[in-house]
Formats: structure tokens, sequence, C-alpha cells
């Protein structure tokens, strides 16, 4: 019987939805869902309607209703508030394990290049300026330096890499 009920109120239903829902600015299926919604739960407790096409169109205006009461309390934000930016604790632990592994190696370079690359990868956001008067060489010599030390940790971290 609840087989044949759905089947007779299903067109009924869609040509009901369509007419409301642009009126109220509710998409037609999610107004069918909550109708349907609204039967079954009908159905589960009170048995089927009297009069279902009756109550279908009652059901239909009044979820309309309340589409329309929840458009109008309802306040776009200003901006996005979803974070993309990875702050996640799976992202926040990957990033902080990436950056020991890192600092971790740039200790194990050799000379001047320890020093010089946690100057580049200070918080501070040093100049070079700072930098070179911080390890005591010419700030002209700092790019070359810097190049230097940087292809040392490449090697390094490629041949870790594929070590693993």
């Amino acid at each position: 019987m609840t087989h044949d009920l759905l089947a007779t109120l299903r067109p009924l239903l869609t040509a009901e939805a369509s007419a409301e829902a642009h009126a109220s600015g509710t998409e037609p299926a999610d107004l069918e869902q909550a109708v349907w919604l609204r039967l079954l739960e009908r159905l589960d407790s009170a048995g089927p309607p009297r009069d279902p096409h009756g109550w279908l169109r009652r059901a239909v205006r009044s979820e309309v209703r309340r589409s329309r009461r929840t458009n109008r309390l309802e306040r776009p934000y200003a901006d996005e508030p979803v974070d993309d930016t990875g702050r996640d604790p799976e992202h926040l632990a990957l990033a902080a394990a990436r950056g020991r592994a890192l600092r971790d190696a740039v200790r194990r370079l050799p000379g001047r290049c320890p020093r010089l690359l946690e100057a580049l990868l200070s918080p501070k956001d040093l100049t070079y300026r700072e930098i070179a008067g911080e390890l005591g060489i010419s700030q002209g010599s700092l790019g070359p330096e810097r190049s230097r030390c940087l292809g040392c940790l490449r090697r390094l971290l490629t041949s870790e890499v594929a070590a693993r």
C-alpha cells in the first residue's frame, strides 16, 4: 500500500514542488526531498493521510514557508569562512615534520652553511646586510655562498630521499 501511495503521489509532488520552489528560492529537488521525508515520518507515526493529495499540497506549502523563513534569517558571510590554508591537524603535523627534517639536514652541512641557512630560514626575516653582519662575511659573497650551501643541501636531501 505504501508503495502504491508513493507511486501515486510522485507526479503530483514533482509538479507542486516545481511550481512552488522558485518563488521561495529553493531547489525543487530539495523541496521534494523534504516533503518525502515528512510523509515517511507521518507513515511511521500516524499512518497514511486520509486525503493524500490534499495533505501533499499542504505539506509542500508548509515546507515552502519554512524555507522562506530560513532564507530570511540566513546572512551570507562577507568573506569565505573556509580555511583552505591547510591548517588542519594533519597538515600542521606534516609541515612540522618537514620543517624538523629540513633543519636537521641543515645542521649536518659543512662549514658556514648551517649558520647561513639558519639565518635565511629565521622567522625574523633578516636582510642580506643583517645576515652578512651576523656571519662576519661581506654582503657581496653572501649570494654565492648561499647558492653553494643550497646545492649541498639539495644533494644531501636527494641522497636521503633515494636511500629511503
